[in-house]
């Protein structure tokens, strides 16, 4: 019954993890932290496009990649989730 359980908590916990990726350049921002997520603004800020497509592509990367590990993860947990 467990195992019935745990592939929406993977699902919601790979969303959350976009969410908080797609987060990061306002709380970097506000509180003034270095990171990319404050790089990305910066480049914004000065239309420096060869950064912004960068980072972007960067962040799609990780997120697709999380996506991909989730997937992964329902084949793990459930065995009867085919592909």
């Amino acid at each position: 019954a467990l195992k019935n359980a745990l592939v929406p908590i993977v699902t919601v916990l790979g969303l959350q993890f976009g969410g908080l990726l797609g987060g990061t350049p306002i709380t970097e921002t506000v509180f003034a932290l270095p990171g990319m997520g404050s790089y990305a603004i910066q480049s914004i800020q000065n239309l420096d496009f060869p950064v912004i497509v960068a980072i972007t592509f960067i962040y799609a990367l990780i997120y697709v990649t999380a996506n991909l590990v989730v997937d992964i993860l329902y084949a793990v947990i459930d065995p009867r989730v085919r592909y």
